[in-house]
């Protein structure tokens, strides 16, 4: 179990504490839904999630098989849905590995990516593609 815990700092801003380092993340609503847009949204830090949490689960994976992964990036698109209820539709993820690796090592890292807690938690409704580039 993780505590967080939020406060609501007026204007659209929260600050979040994460209980076991202390450290603070602080969200702004976003500028096309009555925000400043000065901080992640609620809805930038899902999509932020997702990306740290496959590169992170591609780690673990890399770690336990001896697979050089540094320096991978990754990008992650976030589509809102503006039409009835406001949500995110599309969350298209693309990873860059900046060297080759065997086709073994990367089955398993993109079977990480996409196994990752984050990825396995998104509502079904929710489109999140993963791709991936080697060697680039």
């Amino acid at each position: 179990m993780v505590e967080i815990n939020i406060v609501y700092e007026g204007t659209l801003h929260c600050s979040a504490v994460h209980g076991p380092s202390g450290t603070v993340l602080t969200t702004d609503a976003p500028k096309d839904n009555m925000g400043k847009g000065e901080s992640f949204s609620p809805t930038d830090l899902m999509a932020t999630a997702l990306g740290t949490c496959i590169v992170t689960t591609m780690g673990i994976v890399a770690q336990r098989h001896g697979i050089d992964i540094s320096g991978t990036k990754v990008r992650v698109e976030k589509h809102m849905i503006t039409t009835g209820i406001r949500r995110i539709g599309r969350l298209p993820v693309e990873i860059h590995v900046p060297r080759e690796v065997s086709e073994e090592d990367r089955q398993r890292l993109e079977n990480a990516a996409t196994t990752c807690p984050v990825h396995k938690s998104l509502h079904p409704d929710v489109d999140a593609p993963v791709t991936f580039k080697w060697g680039s």
